[in-house]
């Protein structure tokens, strides 16, 4: 009980000790939806904030089958052998519903789950992504500031995931797999957009002849993605999370991106413009909300919707309605400060 109302100063103190349970109280408060949490995380962010940002932040994704779990552990694992400490947030959409597919992730990272150099957390959408967006960007404060200096973001879920994992992290790496009819099968062409840095994993055994031959296809697909000539060019690497092979490698390919990224100030330049989007992120969250909270608007919104479902009004004229009554809302509210024509 001591450690749920400890104050945000004090649980900040423990998480830049190195704490581990204060590092979990201090995600699972910025996990919280609670308005009173939501202060005292604020403050104790504020308080972290300094101390954060040194990591290296690396998301990671795959097609289904691609072994992202594994292949953290065992990259984790061959870090932590180097000397470093590494925090991993596990995004999945679907984690508030059912616990298997985090459960069955920290199995598969079962070395590193053990380690005390390593910290495995899943973040909880609280029922949409904007939620795990959230969860995570501020969980990756708390363990920076805790010191880990390698930060590795899973997408668990599919979809949008990708894209609000790319916004948050410096390297995207995508993991796929030998080719199975079609070396391009499962993966979407936005996704090789975002990639920064490409692996075809479990290139082991009967698989690595055809690992070698996938990723040569997929460095001439690349090439496709864009007609700039000057664009940089993810390069394509083979591993195997089982051998080892290869694992290196990526490692060299994530830190040589990050160089890339560091010239002419770039690093600090994209964790910027990332930090510009996700405060409007913010902003559009905040306001659906307060429309959702607004008692004008759940007053209104069941004869809106009959009308549209009948035919009787339009979307638009519905949507119109709705911000219509939240603006009102609003102005009751803070009198003088919002104004319905």
């Amino acid at each position: 009980m001591r450690g749920q109302m400890m104050g945000a100063a004090e649980l900040a103190e423990q998480v830049l000790a190195g704490s581990r349970p204060h590092i979990a109280r201090a995600i699972t408060l910025v996990e919280s939806s609670r308005s009173d949490h939501r202060v005292r995380a604020r403050e104790m962010l504020r308080l972290l904030r300094p101390h954060a940002g040194n990591s290296v932040r690396v998301g990671i994704s795959g097609v289904p089958g691609a072994g992202k779990s594994t292949f953290i552990d065992a990259l984790g694992m061959k870090l932590i052998g180097q000397g470093h400490k590494v925090a991993v947030l596990a995004v999945d959409p679907s984690s508030t519903r059912t616990g298997g597919s985090i459960l069955g992730d920290r199995t598969r990272m079962a070395k590193l789950a053990a380690s005390d150099s390593a910290f495995v957390r899943p973040s909880p959408s609280a029922g949409h992504l904007g939620g795990v967006a959230r969860a995570t960007r501020e969980s990756m404060i708390v363990v920076e500031a805790a010191g880990f200096d390698v930060v590795l973001v899973e997408t668990v879920g599919v979809g949008q995931s990708e894209v609000a994992v790319s916004g948050m992290v410096d390297t995207f790496l995508l993991l796929t797999l030998s080719r199975a009819g079609d070396q391009l099968q499962g993966i979407k062409r936005g996704i090789l957009e975002m990639a920064d840095v490409i692996t075809v994993n479990k290139a082991d055994g009967d698989h690595e002849g055809e690992a070698r031959v996938t990723a040569r296809e997929l460095r001439i697909a690349m090439k496709l993605i864009t007609s700039d000539p000057n664009a940089r060019r993810p390069p394509v690497l083979t591993s195997s999370s089982y051998t080892g092979m290869g694992l290196d490698e990526v490692w060299e390919a994530i830190l040589e991106h990050r160089q890339y990224l560091e010239v002419g100030d770039g690093l600090a330049k994209r964790r910027a413009a990332q930090q510009l989007d996700w405060l409007w992120s913010l902003v559009n969250g905040e306001i659906l909300d307060g429309v959702k909270r607004s008692a004008r608007v759940k007053s209104v919104v069941p004869s809106i919707e009959a009308e549209i479902t009948g035919g009787e009004l339009s979307a638009l004229e519905g949507a119109e309605e709705i911000v219509k009554a939240f603006v009102m809302d609003v102005g009751a509210l803070w009198p003088g400060e919002a104004a319905v024509d």
